[in-house]
């Protein structure tokens, strides 16, 4: 039964007006977003960019790979690049995917490390600002996650972290409630060197559509399955066809470790996978504007996380 299409039917999305035109000489740049696992990175990144560009679950190491969320507000265009949390790594995996999060810092004008104010100081961000600390670019501390943390606390936080790292300019926001976000946005954009924009007005994002489908049903394999399936899932998009109506139809391709991960995914008589092609269906009409026919198959594929074809698929780069 899993290797059995299910499809899930379309529906109507709305439509968004674009970002404003600009108002002077341009400006442009790139900031990397930075930090521990579950900081709220890209929480932050679609906050700050008004559109979910990237997916986000409250598991760890939901972001995988480089992505470019693009501001464009008034005359200035940010780049923002969401990496992976950086983390101790074992897989292949996870080598490439920490790689990837410090080769986004590297190429940036400037960098945020986005820390969660509740866990404060933690292992994982100590070993983070010791890397930081040999060489960054220009860096801005964010602490996120203010609205559930005791206010009174922020301020020895903040210290504590200036003395172990030289930082520009220090925000509190709540990338989940939008608190202190707007302020972050305004001083991005005034930020930004002089210079021509790096992308189109009304681009939002570099992720190819085919990705965004595989990247949206992973999100809903993350926020619907538990244990050990989350982190040995990937999806691949395996073809997509216009259809003469506008709308599309996607096949994508999960593929898990283990037997027992792939009869998980599935559920109970398919209930599962239905219900995870639903929601990610639902999502995508809304991101594509668009109907949209997706078609779920799943395959156990053990290893698929050391393989080098499977990475590159990830768009990630293996350095072994």
């Amino acid at each position: 039964m899993a290797d059995e299409p299910a499809e899930t039917p379309p529906e109507d999305a709305p439509h968004e007006d674009g970002p404003a035109l600009p108002d002077g000489p341009p400006r442009a740049g790139i900031a990397a977003v930075l930090g521990a696992p579950n900081a709220g990175k890209s929480t932050l990144v679609n906050r700050l960019t008004g559109a979910k560009v990237s997916i986000v679950s409250n598991k760890p190491q939901t972001t995988r790979f480089r992505i470019r969320a693009i501001i464009t507000e008034g005359r200035s265009q940010v780049v923002l690049t969401d990496t992976p949390g950086i983390f101790a790594p074992k897989r292949r995996l996870d080598r490439a995917m920490v790689a990837a999060a410090w080769g986004g810092a590297q190429d940036a004008d400037m960098a945020m490390l986005v820390v969660d104010a509740r866990a404060g100081v933690t292992d994982p961000l100590r070993a983070i600002v010791k890397k930081l600390a040999k060489g960054a670019p220009p860096l801005w501390l964010v602490l996120n996650k203010t609205d559930l943390f005791d206010t009174k606390r922020l301020l020895p936080l903040t210290a504590e972290l200036n003395e172990m790292l030289s930082f520009q300019e220090t925000f509190m926001v709540s990338a989940e409630t939008g608190d202190g976000v707007d302020r972050l946005r305004t001083q991005l954009c005034e930020a930004m060197p002089q210079g021509p924009w790096l992308f189109p007005e009304d681009e939002l994002s570099d992720v190819p559509d085919r990705m965004l489908a595989a990247e949206i049903v992973r999100e809903q394999i993350l926020r619907q399955t538990h244990e050990e399936v989350p982190h040995h899932a990937t999806v691949e998009t395996e073809s997509w066809q216009e259809r003469k109506d506008g709308s599309v139809r996607i096949d994508c391709t999960i593929y898990v470790g283990r037997a027992s991960q792939k009869a998980i995914l599935i559920g109970d008589k398919g209930s599962r996978i239905r219900e995870i092609g639903q929601r990610a269906r639902t999502e995508l009409t809304k991101l594509l504007e668009r109907p949209v026919h997706l078609f779920l198959n799943v395959k156990d594929r053990p290893g698929w996380d050391e393989e080098r074809g499977r990475l590159r698929a990830l768009g990630l780069e293996d350095l072994e």
